[in-house]
């Protein structure tokens, strides 16, 4: 019997945020979403009443939230019929940062994180029987990825991570892959893309989603290890 996707990245992200900063942390929640491509460019947010309730804030607290990613230039609002908040088609760059702050603990605490997560997650995915629509999930976020421009293949290839994440069908994996993948791209966001790595990580999810679609544990798990160790050593080429 074929299992349905019941973990979503969006539920893992938008979901009830701490009390004593909801501002910052709607800020946090929203923009995790924007940069991790869970929402798109050119695509709309969930509607203002929507996301209160599964932030567990205020609609006023949201609208400064809002206005605030707005002023920083990651979204717009529109009004009318078709209106609401909609993601910009062109994001600002990542604040500029300087590698040789990252200290060799951090960046191994945050390697290794990672490690256990994605190669867990991939052989996870492959044991389970999947759906055509969680199938469809995962060729399509693959191809948009093998598409992606210099400029967008960030969003994109975080996007193929988390799908990965929630074929698991599990809402609390996905959710410490959301948090984990958003510790790594601040340091990728530190090193150059480099064409040919963006080449060869391709190849590799190919690999990975090859491998969990054809219901091999072992093949996903080795794809995504030889995958975030590709990464794992430029960063430590970079930032160590």
């Amino acid at each position: 019997m074929e299992s349905s996707t019941v973990a979503n990245a969006g539920d893992a992200l938008f979901r009830p945020v701490r009390a004593g900063n909801a501002f910052e942390e709607t800020v946090e929640r929203l923009l995790q979403a924007i940069r991790l491509g869970v929402v798109g460019a050119g695509e709309r947010l969930p509607s203002e009443r929507e996301l209160a309730e599964r932030l567990g804030v205020s609609r006023v607290t949201l609208r400064e939230a809002i206005r605030a990613l707005a002023d920083a230039g990651y979204v717009e609002s529109r009004r009318g019929r078709y209106g609401g908040t909609f993601v910009n088609d062109v994001l600002p760059d990542p604040p500029a940062a300087d590698g040789r702050n990252v200290d060799s603990a951090t960046l191994e605490d945050a390697l290794g994180l990672r490690h256990v997560l994605e190669t867990g997650a991939a052989e996870m995915a492959a044991s389970r029987s999947l759906s055509p629509a969680d199938r469809q999930h995962l060729t399509s976020t693959l191809a948009e990825a093998a598409a992606a421009d210099l400029g967008d293949y960030r969003r994109k290839d975080s996007r193929l991570h988390l799908a990965i994440a929630e074929v698991t069908a599990s809402g609390s994996l996905t959710t410490a892959m959301a948090d984990a993948r958003m510790r790594v791209n601040q340091l990728l966001d530190m090193i150059p893309l480099l064409e040919p790595n963006l080449e060869h990580s391709n190849a590799q999810h190919e690999a990975i989603v090859d491998a969990i679609l054809a219901g091999d544990p072992e093949a996903a798990r080795r794809a995504m290890t030889e995958h975030v160790e590709g990464t794992a050593s430029l960063l430590r080429a970079f930032l160590a």
